[in-house]
C-alpha cells in the first residue's frame, strides 16, 4: 500500500477488512486469496471433530453425545444437537455437585480444543470450595445439551464452554454459557454467556475464567442466572494475586 494510506491507523484497530487494496476497478488478488484463505478456514472448523487428545483431561472424563449422530446431521438438524443420545443419557448417573463443567464442539472444535483447557484450569483455581463434577466432553452439541448434562448429574449449575460459529476473521472463538439450576427447557434469557475468547485479540483465558467465576459466585448467591443476574463485573480483584 502507498506511504501515507488513511486507512492504515483503522487497519491496526480491527481485523475486518476495510481500505482493501485495489487492482483496477477490482479487489487485488492477493486480498481475494485471503478472502479464500479465511472461507476455508471457517468451513473446516464447522466440520472438524472434536479431538479430545488436544484437550489433556486426564482419565476423569465423561463422554457424551447429542442425538446428531454426525456432523451433517447436527448442522441440518440443531433441534438433534440439544438432546442426549439415550445411551449417553442412561450413562450419566446423578450426584452431589456444585458445577459441571462441559467442554463442547458446537459450530468449532478448534475453538474448544484452543480455548477450553486454559478457561478451565484458571476457572478451577478460582473455584476453591466448588464441589465440581468430572469433565463432560460433549460431541455434535448446541448449547441446550448442557442443560439435560447438568440435570442427570445433579449439579446445581452447568458451564457449556462451546465453540462459537466461526467468522472470517477468526475460526478459533469460545463462549461459556452458565445456566443456574439446569434442566430441560431452559431459555436463552435464563443463562449468563461470555463470549469471544481466544489468543488474536479476543479476551484472554485468565480474564474469562475470572468473570465466570464472579456471575457463578453471584449465581450462587441469587439462585438463579439470566438476565437478573447483573455482569457488571466491579474492579480486577480476582484477577490479582
Amino acid at each position: 500500500m502507498p506511504v501515507g494510506d488513511p486507512w492504515d491507523a483503522l487497519r491496526r484497530l480491527t481485523p475486518a477488512r476495510i481500505g482493501q487494496a485495489r487492482s483496477g476497478d477490482t479487489v487485488a488478488v492477493g486480498e481475494v486469496l485471503a478472502f479464500q484463505l479465511a472461507h476455508a478456514r471457517a468451513r473446516a472448523a464447522v466440520w472438524a471433530p472434536l479431538r479430545e487428545d488436544k484437550l489433556g483431561l486426564g482419565a476423569e472424563v465423561l463422554r457424551v453425545r447429542s442425538q446428531a449422530d454426525e456432523r451433517g446431521v447436527f448442522i441440518r438438524r440443531p433441534d438433534l444437537g440439544r438432546r442426549l443420545a439415550p445411551d449417553s443419557a442412561a450413562a450419566l448417573v446423578r450426584g452431589d455437585h456444585d458445577v459441571v463443567f462441559v467442554i463442547a464442539d458446537g459450530l468449532s472444535a478448534i475453538a474448544a480444543e484452543r480455548q477450553a483447557p486454559a478457561v478451565l484450569a484458571a476457572a478451577r483455581r478460582l473455584l476453591a470450595g466448588w464441589r465440581i463434577a468430572p469433565v463432560v466432553v460433549a460431541h455434535n452439541a448446541r448449547v441446550a445439551l448442557g442443560d439435560e448434562i447438568g440435570h442427570r448429574l445433579g449439579a446445581r449449575c452447568v458451564v457449556m464452554m462451546i465453540g462459537e460459529r466461526p467468522g472470517l476473521s477468526i475460526a478459533e472463538s469460545l463462549s461459556l454459557y452458565m445456566t443456574w439450576g439446569p434442566r430441560p427447557g431452559r431459555v436463552d434469557s435464563e443463562r449468563n454467556c461470555i463470549s469471544n475468547i481466544h489468543s488474536q485479540g479476543g479476551l484472554p483465558a485468565r480474564e474469562a475464567a475470572a468473570k465466570l467465576a464472579w456471575l457463578l459466585d453471584g449465581a450462587r448467591a441469587l439462585g438463579a442466572s439470566g438476565i437478573g443476574l447483573k455482569e457488571d463485573m466491579p474492579g480486577r480483584g480476582l484477577l490479582e494475586g
